[in-house]
């Protein structure tokens, strides 16, 4: 399939279509928490980030629908925004439900509302490599009810589809944009991706950084001891693959930074591990049931095109 053709359009708006759900937060089935539970949610220095990002999201998506000519992707952005909007109202929702600490948070809208598009979905394809891999090990080391991360399963499942859906906008609008501009995507991806990585390398060395500014950087401590950066890789590539397995492989996936993470992570096993102070494990007392669906064939299938 050629990108940027009428078929590849076609092709990369039923996908997102077809992978919507329609469900209100406020009717999911969030459970009761008892006071570990809460006290260890309350712990994670992220809500008002997180609040913050999908406040933003939406409307600023919203604005780029406003300005899309075609008429298939302009329903396509539509729809991305409201889930975003939607994604907000999960967390306001949680946040108000448990009593999390968050501050009021206030939509803004840039004036160029396409290049801060671009810039938001690259930095959604390095994060939500990272995100996944945490949500996995949180699923396995947080004494949280499993129906809520029932919840956030698919929420993640969602930002699946939405890295998805941008990269294969991205591309369509590149090879639209002219042969040039259409030569010249795989380096402007990696430009956007170089943005995004100095952006969190940013975070981690300002100490006066907001607390809880990226989640993968200050708050995935909160719930697995010993974290290094081979488990985070590890889970990462594992729940990357199971997530974007059932999209059609006409479309671009994002692989650079699964490729990188395997090849650092092919690094790191060359280097042994310092072992760690034997002591009991926290949560040995009640582990959290492992989920079935976070199973993966031990050999995943390899993407066939480069994002």
């Amino acid at each position: 399939m050629q990108i940027g053709s009428p078929a590849h359009k076609e092709l990369l708006c039923r996908t997102f279509f077809e992978g919507h759900r329609k469900y209100e937060p406020e009717n999911l089935p969030w459970p009761d928490l008892d006071a570990s539970a809460l006290a260890l949610l309350r712990g994670i220095p992220f809500w008002t980030h997180a609040l913050q990002a999908e406040e933003d999201a939406g409307p600023m998506i919203s604005a780029v629908a406003e300005r899309e000519a075609d008429p298939l992707l302009r329903e396509a952005l539509e729809l991305q925004a409201y889930e975003e909007a939607r994604h907000a109202r999960i967390i306001g929702h949680m946040i108000r439900r448990y009593g999390l600490d968050a501050d009021e948070v206030h939509a803004d809208v840039p004036d160029d509302a396409v290049t801060a598009f671009i810039d938001f979905g690259f930095e959604e394809c390095l994060d939500s490599f990272g995100a996944f891999g945490l949500f996995k090990l949180a699923r396995e080391h947080m004494l949280v009810p499993d129906p809520l991360f029932d919840i956030f399963d698919q929420v993640m499942q969602e930002e699946a589809c939405h890295i998805v859906f941008f990269i294969n906008w991205f591309a369509h609008r590149q090879a639209n944009l002219g042969p040039v501009a259409r030569l010249a995507r795989p380096g402007k991806a990696l430009w956007h991706y170089a943005r995004a990585v100095r952006k969190l390398v940013g975070l981690v060395r300002d100490d006066d950084a907001p607390e809880g500014k990226d989640f993968v950087v200050t708050g995935a401590g909160a719930f697995v001891d010993n974290l290094t950066p081979r488990l985070v890789m590890t889970a990462s590539l594992v729940e990357n693959e199971r997530r974007l397995a059932h999209f059609d492989r006409r479309l671009i996936v994002p692989t650079l930074l699964p490729r990188l993470a395997a090849l650092a992570l092919g690094v790191l096993k060359l280097i042994p591990e310092r072992r760690a102070v034997a002591s009991p494990p926290p949560r040995a007392e009640a582990p959290a049931p492992a989920s079935p669906r976070m199973s993966i064939p031990s050999r995943p299938e390899e993407t066939s095109r480069v994002a």
